[in-house]
């Protein structure tokens, strides 16, 4: 209700531009959810809205992003053209013990990125000819099981790591 009443403060002068510095953050998700739609109301009467945020999700509902990390700007476009440079494709997943798998996909000589994401981890592979079926092998022969894995998309989420560790 706070940033709610601070919006609403905010918007007495019909300003042409809003600033907002992490407006949702420590908000409930239905609150949050409401918070968004208030914004998209509010671009659609001609508001430009400048908004930081630490939640991939929300940047994903904007217009452009900047992704940036330690004050240095590292991509800046569409979140679609961003997420669509990925480089890699990227697969979803589980196996019956999460912490052991994440470990396991650590040790795995041909992984590129490993991210916990969610349910799944989020896995690329540094070969051009990845074969999941030699992953699934490699898993459980560290006596992994319940071993799933699907190609999936990436996130804004995904691109952000992987710019960041460049």
């Amino acid at each position: 209700m706070k940033q709610k009443l601070a919006l609403s403060c905010a918007l007495i002068h019909k300003p042409r531009v809003l600033f907002l510095d992490e407006p949702t953050t420590g908000v409930d998700p239905v609150s949050r959810k409401e918070f968004w739609d208030m914004l998209k109301r509010l671009q659609k009467k001609g508001i430009t809205i400048l908004v930081s945020t630490p939640y991939m999700d929300e940047a994903a509902l904007c217009d452009r992003i900047a992704l940036i990390r330690d004050g240095k700007i590292l991509e800046v476009d569409t979140p679609g053209a961003i997420v669509k440079r990925y480089p890699k494709p990227i697969f979803n997943v589980g196996a019956n013990n999460m912490y052991r798998l994440i470990e396991r996909l650590n040790a795995y000589d041909h992984k590129y990125t490993v991210f916990p994401f969610g349910e799944f981890v989020h896995y690329t592979d540094n070969r051009p000819d990845f074969d999941p079926v030699s992953l699934k092998r490699y898993l459980e022969s560290q006596n992994l099981s319940e071993i799933y894995i699907e190609k999936t998309r990436p996130t804004i989420e995904d691109t952000f790591m992987e710019l960041a560790q460049k």
